[in-house]
């Protein structure tokens, strides 16, 4: 019973310190949520600013795991690169390191009756009066749950002595099979928990009431480094290669940085008593434990940084190209699978991923376009024994398109529902439904382009053909219509300026003027006896060109006014 009592009490106050986590870790990503997506756009650059980016992150999220899934679901997406990742997986290496110095620094001096308490108590106040700052609120509730749970889990760490479990004494100072046991130890518990920031709390509290020594504790420290990749190892379950690869980074990264580290482990921990300020005994461990940390994770990325492009070939070595795999715009059916760490979501990351696959659908719909509005000027020039042949090959090729614009509004649709179920930020609300109602208008798209090909299908089947005159008067018109979604596309994710608004304004009022000139023009040609079924099916094709136009300028009435859409390029 007093075993039992014992792992209660700790899994209790592991629970507390893993929501405080993640409280602190949704408050900020609300409150720092725009500037976090601005700094993505570093994840395209150079490799010191994908170590930037990773760190950065890392730190805001309070989870490398979380990190480096949403990484390997960008991969993925093909947001960023292989060798693009590798900075980013460093970086968020480097991040993870600052909840050890919190917990060192504050975790064991902050009473919790006189600062995580009241923390907690304010906290809850700022959440219940709906102000814009609210998210803070979260951030304090958090802090306050982070430290309540570090201070019992102190509590219970003295029951826990040499006497209780005999194996910590006896495995302590052995050597290299101590070291190698503590790796073990420090790896099973991440894996259990999720998280090395908890692994790296529990290490602390028990080097700091003298459960383990500084050595063991180091190796726990190097073993809860190799735990950490294996949310990332399971984000790549059932993803294309590229995915894979970038989750095979972060764990060879991680376990060849513990192998050297264990093999030059007396000349790492005298690399961190020589910096670091105190003895290696009480709280003072816990700030050797910290150094530690963050000094191995530095030495390794130093080490690894001049050799990305080497290390990125080396795993597309070990985890070969599958030749039947299709780039995921040409798959026959269309996932967007909602991705995140165990621990800690990252909605704000998530949207992103949305974003880029939003990008995909306006190029998809923009091809679409392209293909029929060459088909108009094509289909006169064929033989009538080559429109049939023609026309069916148009007919395959833009309802393929088409469903997969559906399979694509369905797919993004869900998965910006579940991002709103996380907890994000006013503004992440307002760009949810932005995207949604763009996605919207851009399946519309494709379903008037398709509906355009049938059009031409009935043309030759009921030998409906368009006059010359007729063609030359809808070629300006079919160029109105291509520039103004050009326009919308190369401005997704910009807010419009003034000038660009009135830009837009003036292009769906061009349109509709042409519109109307051309529908008086199919009635005219009707009152002057033209064949009716051909001037009809001309003025239907007008209509539907000029839709094509209402829906280029809703998207574009949506980045005109109200919340930025941060679609990034």
């Amino acid at each position: 019973m007093e075993y039992l009592g014992i792992v209660c009490r700790i899994v209790g106050s592991i629970a507390l310190f893993l929501y405080g986590m993640k409280l602190m870790s949704d408050g900020i990503q609300q409150t720092a949520g725009e500037r976090m997506q601005k700094v993505i756009s570093f994840m395209t650059g150079n490799r010191f600013m994908g170590v930037l980016t990773g760190l950065f992150i890392t730190a805001i999220i309070q989870s490398s795991s979380a990190t480096t899934v949403m990484v390997v679901s960008f991969v993925n997406a093909g947001l960023l690169s292989l060798e693009q990742s590798i900075g980013v997986i460093m970086g968020a290496n480097i991040g993870t390191t600052i909840t050890a110095w919190i917990v060192s620094l504050l975790g064991f001096s902050i009473n919790p009756s006189t600062t995580a308490l009241p923390a907690i108590g304010i906290g809850f106040v700022m959440q219940i009066f709906k102000w814009k700052h609210r998210d803070i609120g979260t951030v304090f509730m958090g802090f306050g749950f982070l430290f309540l749970g570090l201070s019992f889990l102190t509590q219970s760490m003295p029951a826990v002595h040499s006497d209780t479990f005999p194996f910590l004494t006896r495995i302590s100072g052995q050597g290299l099979p101590s070291l190698i046991v503590g790796t073990g130890v420090g790896l099973v518990i991440t894996l259990l928990a999720h998280s090395s920031s908890a692994t790296t709390a529990i290490v602390m509290t028990m080097a700091q009431n003298s459960t383990i020594n500084f050595p063991l504790a180091a190796a726990m420290i190097l073993g809860a480094n190799i735990g950490t990749t294996i949310d990332a190892a399971i984000a790549a379950i059932g993803t294309r290669t590229p995915a894979k690869r970038a989750a095979l980074v972060h764990v060879l990264f991680n376990v060849i940085g513990s192998m050297w580290a264990l093999i030059l482990f007396r000349p790492l921990l005298w690399i961190v008593d020589a910096i670091t300020p105190g003895t290696v005994s009480g709280t003072g461990i816990t700030m050797h434990l910290a150094m530690l940390h963050t000094t191995f994770n530095l030495i390794n990325t130093l080490l690894f940084f001049p050799f990305v492009k080497p290390f990125a070939r080396l795993v597309s070595f070990l985890i070969k190209e599958k030749p039947a795999e299709q780039p995921e715009e040409v798959q026959s059916n269309y996932r967007l699978e909602y991705r995140s760490g165990t621990i800690q979501d990252t909605p704000e990351l998530q949207i992103i991923r949305a974003e880029k696959e939003i990008r995909d659908m306006a190029g998809l719909a923009a091809s679409m376009y392209a293909t029929v509005s060459s088909a108009l000027y094509t289909l006169p020039t064929l033989a009538d024994t080559e429109k049939e042949t023609f026309i069916n090959t148009l007919i395959v090729t833009l309802e393929k398109q088409e469903n997969y614009a559906d399979e694509m509004r369905v797919e993004l649709t869900r998965f910006l529902i579940e991002c709103t179920r996380q907890q994000v930020s006013n503004r992440s609300e307002n760009i949810v439904t932005q995207l949604l109602r763009i996605v919207a208008d851009l399946e519309e798209m494709t379903d008037q382009c398709f509906t355009m090909s049938r059009l031409l299908e009935r043309s030759v089947k009921k030998h409906l053909v368009f006059k010359h005159s007729e063609m030359e008067a809808l070629r300006p018109y079919l160029g109105l219509v291509e520039s103004f979604l050009t326009f919308v596309r190369e401005r997704l994710g910009k807010p419009l300026n003034k000038e660009e608004t009135v830009h837009a304004r003036r292009q769906e009022k061009e349109i509709m003027n042409f519109k109307d000139k051309l529908h008086k023009m199919g009635r005219k040609r009707i009152e002057a006896g033209e064949d009716v079924r051909t001037e009809l099916l001309f003025i239907d094709l007008v209509r539907i060109i000029e839709k094509l136009g209402d829906f280029c300028y809703n998207i574009a009435e949506s980045m005109s006014h109200g919340e930025r859409l941060p679609l990034h390029r």
